[in-house]
C-alpha cells in the first residue's frame, strides 16, 4: 500500500514559479516510476512529467517541455515538480502518481493507466 501526499500548490502570477512535492509512504517508492498529471475543469487528465525509479530518465508533456523539471529524492521518498514560466493555461489540479506494479522498470511510464496509486491533488492557479 502506498499513500501519496502532494504539497506546494497555490496561486501565482503568469511568468512565476512553483514547486510541487509529493511524499510517499511505504517501501515501494524507490523501485517505482513516478509521474505528475493534471486536470483542468472540463478537460481530460493530461500527462505532465514522469521519472524512472532511479531518476536517470525523464519524460515531459509537450505543453510543459523546457519549463517544468521533475526530480526525485529516494532517500526522502519524495518526487518534485519544478514549474517555471507558468502560464494561465497551466491552471489545473496536479496529481502525483506511483507505478508500483513493475519494479525497477526500464521505461518511463507516460500513460496514466500504468499508475496504480494517486495522490489527492494540489491546486495550481496561474493568474494573467
Amino acid at each position: 500500500q502506498v499513500q501519496l501526499v502532494e504539497s506546494g500548490g497555490g496561486l501565482v502570477q503568469a511568468g512565476g514559479s512553483l514547486r510541487l512535492s509529493c511524499t510517499a509512504s511505504g517501501r515501494a517508492f524507490s523501485s517505482s516510476g513516478m509521474g505528475w498529471f493534471r486536470q483542468a475543469p472540463g478537460k481530460e487528465r493530461e500527462f505532465v512529467a514522469a521519472i524512472r525509479w532511479n531518476g536517470i530518465s525523464t519524460s515531459y508533456g509537450d505543453s510543459v517541455k523546457g519549463r517544468f523539471l521533475i526530480s526525485r529524492d529516494n532517500a526522502k521518498n519524495t518526487v518534485f515538480l519544478q514549474m517555471n514560466s507558468l502560464k494561465p493555461e497551466d491552471t489545473a489540479v496536479y496529481y502525483c502518481a506511483a507505478s508500483t506494479n513493475v519494479r525497477y522498470s526500464a521505461y518511463v511510464q507516460t500513460d496514466g493507466r500504468d499508475y496504480d496509486y494517486w495522490g489527492q491533488g494540489a491546486q495550481v492557479t496561474v493568474s494573467s
